[in-house]
């Protein structure tokens, strides 16, 4: 049997599993199995958890230092990296080159 981790947003000891999610009786703070055995968890702004090598596609204009354009809403971005900061993801965009994203202006395809 695998020992229930403490619940990481009161660090509560009493969370229990149910149906593959950990709840906090406590605070009321649901997660996922995955987020525990992961170190980094990034996730798109519909809350779907993101994985490196994943698509995504932009759900607004961003304004992109240094170029004279957009990054317009809707524009796809194939094979993902992950990576600790605010800018939790590494990828590289056709027509702007490398670039790092918020994951909370994505949405996984």
């Amino acid at each position: 049997m695998t020992e229930t981790p403490n619940c990481p947003e009161c660090s509560s000891a009493y969370a229990y599993e149910d149906r593959g999610l950990f709840i906090c009786p406590e605070c009321g703070h649901e997660w996922d199995a995955a987020e525990v055995t992961e170190g980094l968890v990034v996730r798109d702004a519909n809350g779907n958890l993101l994985a490196d090598g994943d698509a995504v596609t932009v759900i607004k204009d961003l304004k992109v230092k240094g170029a004279s354009n957009a990054l317009k809403q809707g524009t796809k971005v194939k094979n993902i990296r992950l990576v600790e900061g605010d800018h939790n993801i590494d990828c590289k965009i056709d027509g702007f080159g490398p670039m790092k994203l918020k994951s909370e202006f994505v949405k996984k395809l």
